[in-house]
């Protein structure tokens, strides 16, 4: 099953952008459900057509009373529950892909204009938006829009494992009887049919059905501390708003003051180099030949 390795490295690159909840539920998921319906589930469920067996000789009998017993077989709806359920895992690696691949591009940016001399490099830094998501470690930072991402991904999860957990329910229950009373056409009569290692199935059904729900908890543990740390952060700047005073202090008027100087400053250089670039041309020879030596042709700018 070549199909579940490429699920797991897939899976293994969302486990760097998760959380200490988000890494258990995703060893819960290899471990406990994936790997035991590679190992036990196929092996155990490889007889379950041959060895069903009806007390009748009625031609397509059999058949239909399988179908009734088992409207779709537990190793595939199980193969079909995990693969929905890692599909907002999935999604959710997409968008992570996507705004780490913007901030490549941007840092690139960055890079390129600090290569320029010092007053015109910190000009054009200004005109870019300083990375917020990617830390300098490389991880990812679950915060703004990946925040929200992660929020919705974790209800969708929640969501379909509930879905499947309520349909596995109402399809088969928990366990599984020995016999199945079938009463479907063609069958002449009311007739029995036998399963076969029932009780061993039923183990295996409440197992999986029990990490399932583990995964299920997990995913509400998860989704609550998300919520209660986004809360804590709120109120946390709420209370910096609040100690902040409406007036700076004079330290922070200067350090304000200084940085106006400083645009001021790289506004004026920027437009000395653009006049030295138009005498440079010869227009100074022109029309600035007529003005008197005091004009300038440019004066300076305040902001």
């Amino acid at each position: 099953m070549g199909e579940w390795d490429v699920l797991g490295r897939l899976l293994d690159k969302v486990q760097s952008h998760s959380t200490v909840v988000g890494k258990v539920w995703l060893t819960v998921l290899f471990v406990f459900r994936i790997l035991v319906l590679r190992t036990a589930a196929d092996k155990v469920w490889g007889d379950e057509q041959s060895d069903f067996v009806c007390n009748t000789q009625q031609p397509g009998c059999e058949n239909v009373c399988y179908d009734d017993a088992f409207p779709i077989s537990h190793v595939r709806f199980w193969v079909l529950q995990i693969i929905a359920v890692a599909t907002p895992k999935l999604l959710y690696l997409g968008h992570v892909l996507h705004v780490i691949h913007i901030e490549k591009k941007l840092k690139e940016r960055m890079m390129s204009h600090a290569a320029l001399d010092d007053h015109a490099s910190l000009f054009f830094r200004r005109a870019f938006q300083v990375p917020k998501y990617t830390k300098s470690s490389g991880r990812i930072s679950i915060r703004g829009r990946l925040l929200r991402s992660y929020v919705l991904h974790l209800m969708a999860m929640l969501l379909l494992e509930a879905l499947f957990l309520v349909g596995q329910y109402l399809l088969y229950g928990l366990t599984l009887d020995t016999r199945h009373v079938c009463t479907r056409f063609p069958c002449p009569h009311k007739v029995d049919c036998f399963l076969s290692r029932p009780t061993e199935k039923s183990v295996i059904i409440w197992f999986m059905t029990l990490s399932a729900v583990v995964s299920l908890v997990l995913s509400l543990v998860e989704l609550f501390y998300l919520c209660v740390k986004a809360v804590k952060e709120c109120m946390a700047r709420r209370q910096d708003y609040t100690v902040t005073p409406v007036t700076p202090a004079p330290s922070e008027r200067s350090a304000f003051r200084r940085r106006d100087e400083m645009i001021q400053n790289c506004v004026n250089l920027e437009l000395e180099l653009q006049g030295r670039k138009l005498g440079a041309n010869g227009t100074v020879g022109g029309e600035g030949a007529n003005k008197g030596p005091g004009e300038n042709n440019m004066g300076e700018v305040h902001i």
